[in-house]
């Protein structure tokens, strides 16, 4: 009896192990899982002291110290994030708030490979993004249907967290339908997953998969008080994301549905006082004039219990439904009034918002200068201590040029390398010339110092 135990409970933790053994789900997401790195041209803030910059005394709590610099200094801030391939087209998707301002935006694979990536579109609300790059052999995700997932379902998070690339977490989907706000009505308009997987910075635009290999949500927020993961995240739907994006590619916006009420829960008192026999729905507490819910019939006072056949228990659930309903759409709402169910015809109208404008331009300015390098020749002594006995300073490196993110100011390019030829420099038409030579789409090698230390920096030829 006593090994027949031993044995079953062999058997049951192998099965259990079994259970638990995601790395071929894993390997198959290998070239689907990328590395988001966004560049953007920020102004130096007014006050530092040193290399500190203000914001690290702020978020400390120090007293600022009394050291000032000239207005107006820019500087280049390079922040990363995760994303995932979504169609063989080349489309990538990503985090609104990952490549938000952003003058270049790189996709970098496992296999080492980066693609310069065009921004397609924008939704801050639902704080997504939408790339595309130049890549023929993509290998796009598997898409779920995340209206199928249920509170304890397991979930796999592969992502970036601290640029530790493709890194993977395991978890459970903690809640779904999670309202929450971030800002300018940010989770407003998304019923978020919550998912106790450990997600970090970094892992924002990550995909989050079920066990059986299919995306469900993009991780997009964390809720923590330290800055790291404390088994609060939260995930966009797919659903959600998917009708997003396909609003991204055909139009380049996203339009949602609004009603143009305010309002809030429904407590136990209140359902009481209004004669209701539990505590669900949005009650109503003020209607926009000449809105959607204005001229349909609604209310201040009024409980909307569902639209359609969508039950709505929590104010969010109103806004949740109405927001993934298209403008001009006509719904029925059904709603308690004064001790009596009411139905209502309504034609949902559109959510004003500000339209968020991509710049994908190169700057007119950056583009008279090869590479959007600005040189300046070193002088004879400066040349003696280079061991390289000549070189070109670069003084100013434009955004959103073929060099921005590569090559910094204060740097000294030496040679350019292209296959077995070299280019040694010694003036600033050694580099005009030798950066006329190549064509459209050529890698070419920047060879230099940075700061005493060799620097070997490959550029494209735009």
């Amino acid at each position: 009896m006593h090994n027949f135990l031993i044995s079953l409970l062999t058997i049951s933790f192998t099965l259990f192990s079994h259970q638990l053994d995601f790395s071929e789900l894993v390997k198959k997401q290998t070239n689907s899982v990328v590395n988001i790195e966004a560049t953007r041209v920020i102004s130096s803030s007014r006050q530092s002291f040193g290399s500190f910059p203000e914001e690290l005394f702020r978020e400390f709590g120090l007293p600022m110290p009394d050291y000032n610099e000239p207005r107006g200094q820019q500087r280049e801030a390079v922040s990363t994030g995760s994303g995932f391939v979504f169609e063989n087209e080349g489309y990538v998707v990503t985090n609104f708030h990952v490549v938000q301002d952003a003058v270049e935006v790189v996709v970098k694979f496992h296999d080492r490979q980066e693609f310069r990536a065009e921004i397609i579109g924008l939704d801050e609300l639902s704080d997504i993004a939408l790339l595309k790059i130049k890549r023929s052999d993509l290998s796009p995700v598997s898409v779920g249907n995340s209206d199928l997932v249920e509170q304890g379902d397991g979930v796999i998070a592969i992502g970036s967290p601290y640029n530790y690339d493709f890194s993977v977490t395991f978890g459970i989907i903690s809640a779904t339908g999670r309202g929450i706000n971030s800002g300018r009505g940010i989770g407003d308009y998304v019923p978020y997953l919550q998912t106790d997987a450990a997600v970090n910075r970094g892992n924002s635009g990550g995909p989050l998969f079920n066990t059986n290999g299919e995306v469900i949500g993009i991780n997009s927020q964390i809720y923590s008080r330290s800055g790291g993961n404390e088994g609060l995240a939260f995930a966009i739907p797919m659903n959600v994301a998917v009708e997003v994006i396909d609003q991204l590619k055909s139009d380049g916006r996203v339009s949602r549905g609004y009603l143009g009420v305010q309002g809030g829960e429904v407590s136990s008192d209140l359902a009481k006082a209004l004669g209701m026999k539990k505590p669900v729905g949005a009650h109503i507490r003020s209607v926009l004039d000449g809105g959607a819910a204005d001229k349909s019939g609604i209310l201040p006072g009024d409980v909307i219990l569902a639209i359609d056949d969508d039950e709505v228990v929590y104010f969010k659930d109103l806004q949740h439904t109405i927001g993934r309903t298209k403008p001009n759409t006509e719904v029925v709402a059904q709603l308690f009034r004064e001790g009596t169910l009411l139905y209502l015809d309504v034609t949902v109208g559109e959510l004003p918002v500000e339209e968020t404008q991509v710049e994908t331009s190169i700057k007119e300015q950056g583009s008279a200068f090869p590479l959007g390098l600005r040189l300046e020749e070193l002088e004879t002594g400066e040349q003696k201590r280079d061991i390289s006995q000549g070189g070109l300073r670069v003084t100013q490196v434009f955004p959103n040029s073929p060099a921005f993110g590569q090559i910094f100011r204060g740097d000294v390019i030496n040679k350019i390398v292209f296959k077995q030829t070299t280019f040694n420099l010694k003036t600033v038409g050694d580099f005009t010339d030798a950066i006329n030579s190549f064509n459209t789409g050529d890698i070419i090698l920047i060879i230099g110092t940075r700061e005493g230390a060799n620097i070997f920096e490959p550029v494209e030829i735009e």
